[in-house]
């Protein structure tokens, strides 16, 4: 009934990862109990095939399997973000800016609402009742210290505003509380918690939905900060050209995904809390003891693919998809605004070694000298722009390069900000806008006083242009590296005869 094509349908695109050799089915028995994700961060941290988990220790008539690292990286660097660009229906080949500017088209295009058919994959099995015992499914412990098992790392999160007009898909992480109940992240402002303060005005609990092994299409949409108000499906349609299809949830009036490996119904309580981690999160640290109180999830019933496949992130260091996903999307829409404002940028993107925390801005320096303007008015004109924007919430760091720096290679990014960039003189800082607590020098950042807050301030934009480029527009240096040190029948040379000399061989 649902489109089968791997951007549109998870289980396609599982397949489609097992036609590309950049999967590994695991037969042997598993534990979900932190065996499953150590397997899975080891794969991050090097770059490694996804790993499909078929056979998990405490898996009743085979509900659920795991896959990991659904969004890392690949080893190859021609198809460094091959799993990425499988999401979107690209070409293993496709470049991060490419990518990303398939994400950002839905915006120039008009809405394709979702098309709504009576059932599908997602209701072949169900569990109500007193069938539903979430402690006892093969959820996964991820880290050692973390509080309970994370069942909610890559799923996508329903809600609808109380007036219907807002449907807003999204990740946040929740945990197994008990039986029938969830507890998660829900903070501000994040779109799920601008929609939980509405029902509470309303007081009323939030109907809600949790589904997993959405199309993949679905889940970049969801990882997007795309503007408030905006109805993902329809921005997911005007994407891949073509209506989602959705199903009506059993127990409420929310729709999720036909196609949906696993979906949990139920609501969002607007009063009901929890305690809630701690968890080993997007940038490589867990606190234990760092429990949060949060909101509940009361589960009513789920239903299920035969065969269901439950989507995992193993969080932390390098490079899994909290970094792939939300820090470069991020950028995309900081991109994005920047040049509807008329700045002169030309590109941005996460670096992923500044675990996601900076975003690098490329700037057109040619426009810079008819602009007549200053590095402490440029950084002041975008610093105003994006650290009061949604999209620039989990930045704390813009560093602003030249034209010859490649934002999307983090080398480059830390070769030019290391120097051209004076601490201090060439920076320019933000004490108070809205801070992103995960971030450790945030939530656990030392010694605190009064000045220190976990959710205020500690922003920058860092100029690490050079003072030519705002009065001329152009450099007046060469690398000194392999590409501008040499003339080109030198490298040619020396590029003909590298593997024959007994090198490996240059991707």
């Amino acid at each position: 009934m649902s489109s089968n094509e791997p951007h549109l349908c998870f289980r396609s695109f599982v397949e489609a990862l097992k036609a590309d050799n950049d999967l590994v089915e695991i037969n042997d028995p598993i534990d979900p109990n932190l065996e499953a994700a150590a397997i899975t961060r080891l794969v991050c941290e090097n770059d490694e095939k996804a790993p499909l988990f078929n056979n998990l220790i405490g898996a009743k008539d085979g509900f659920f399997r795991i896959l990991g690292a659904p969004a890392s990286l690949r080893k190859s660097q021609s198809e460094r973000y091959g799993r990425l660009a499988r999401h979107l229906a690209l070409p293993p080949t496709a470049s991060m800016r490419e990518i990303l500017d398939k994400m950002l088209e839905a915006d120039k295009l008009p809405p394709i609402p979702p098309k709504i058919v009576p059932t599908g994959p997602c209701k072949e099995n169900v569990l109500e009742g007193d069938q539903i015992d979430l402690t006892k499914l093969p959820v996964p412990m991820i880290h050692k210290s973390d509080g309970g098992a994370y069942i909610q790392t890559f799923g996508m999160h329903i809600v609808q505003s109380p007036d219907g007009k807002w449907t807003n898909w999204s990740i946040a992480r929740a945990m197994v509380h008990d039986e029938n109940h969830l507890t998660g992240l829900v903070i501000e402002p994040q779109h799920i918690w601008q929609i939980h303060q509405m029902w509470k005005k309303e007081n009323r609990d939030v109907p809600w939905a949790l589904a997993f092994g959405v199309p993949p299409a679905a889940i970049m949409a969801s990882s997007m900060p795309i503007p408030d108000g905006v109805t993902e499906a329809e921005y997911v349609g005007a994407m891949v050209g073509q209506p989602i299809e959705l199903t009506k949830c059993d127990t409420n009036d929310l729709y999720v995904p036909t196609n949906s490996e696993i979906v949990l119904e139920g609501t969002l309580s607007i009063m009901e809390t929890g305690p809630e981690g701690p968890f080993g999160e997007m940038h490589g640290y867990i606190f234990p003891g760092d429990v949060h109180i949060c909101p509940k999830y009361k589960v009513n019933k789920i239903t299920y693919r035969n065969n269901a496949i439950l989507p995992m992130s193993s969080c932390g260091k390098l490079t899994d998809e909290t970094h792939t996903m939300i820090g470069s999307l991020a950028a995309a829409e900081i991109r994005k605004i920047c040049q509807k404002a008329n700045l002169p940028v030309l590109d941005a993107f996460a670096p992923f070694i500044s675990q996601v925390t900076w975003v690098a801005l490329r700037i057109d320096t040619s426009k810079l000298p008819s602009m007549q303007t200053t590095s402490r008015e440029l950084c002041r004109k975008i610093g105003d722009l994006i650290f009061n924007h949604k999209a620039g919430y989990t930045i704390h760091r813009l560093v602003l390069v030249g034209e010859d720096i490649d934002v999307y290679d983090d080398w480059a990014v830390m070769w030019a900000f290391s120097t051209r960039c004076k601490p201090g003189v060439d920076e320019v800082f933000y004490d108070d806008v809205r801070a992103f607590p995960l971030i450790p020098y945030n939530g656990h950042g030392g010694k605190k006083s009064e000045e220190r807050s976990a959710v205020r301030g500690g922003k920058v934009v860092s100029d690490a242009l050079m003072d030519i480029e705002y009065t001329h527009g152009r450099r007046n240096w060469e690398a000194a590296d392999f590409n501008e040190s040499y003339p080109e029948d030198v490298k040619s040379k020396v590029l003909g005869k590298w593997e024959r000399l007994g090198f490996g061989r240059l991707e």
